[in-house]
């Protein structure tokens, strides 16, 4: 059985959870300032940061957005009227579909991630700091 949380461990999961959504709410503000739903952003986001290269498949995507295929369809349906994100037969499979930023997505999502920086900066301590007392356990 796991020892038991001491006060300081609920504080700092409480820091942590207080951090993390106070990112959340700032970051859905910023996407809506600029026009986009936090999911947009997300979905744009995926796209470019997917490791290895500047695309990615519906099926990853889905996984990276923890959503339902469907729903990742709609989504990338949205974003592709909205100009942002272009598909392409796969080069290898042409069954899948790639996902591709188009320069308007490109623009977009650096202009909002650049206004998440200090938000981030501070969530990534606060996540150091539970991380780092977990491992003196």
């Amino acid at each position: 059985m796991p020892p038991p949380f001491e006060k300081a461990d609920y504080e700092r999961i409480s820091r942590f959870r207080y951090r993390l959504r106070r990112f959340l709410r700032i970051s859905e503000k910023l996407c809506k300032d600029q026009g986009l739903t936090p999911l947009q952003y997300q979905l744009l986001l995926h796209v470019k940061g997917f490791p290895d290269r500047d695309w990615a498949t519906i099926g990853e995507l889905a996984e990276r957005l923890q959503a339902q295929h469907n729903g990742v369809v709609a989504l990338i349906d949205r974003c592709e009227k909205l100009g942002l994100v272009a598909r392409s037969p796969g080069r290898n499979d042409r069954r899948v579909v790639e996902v591709h930023l188009s320069a308007e997505g490109e623009d977009m999502l650096a202009r909002v991630a650049a206004q998440h920086q200090d938000e981030l900066h501070m969530l990534l301590r606060a996540f150091a700091q539970v991380d780092d007392a977990g491992q003196g356990d």
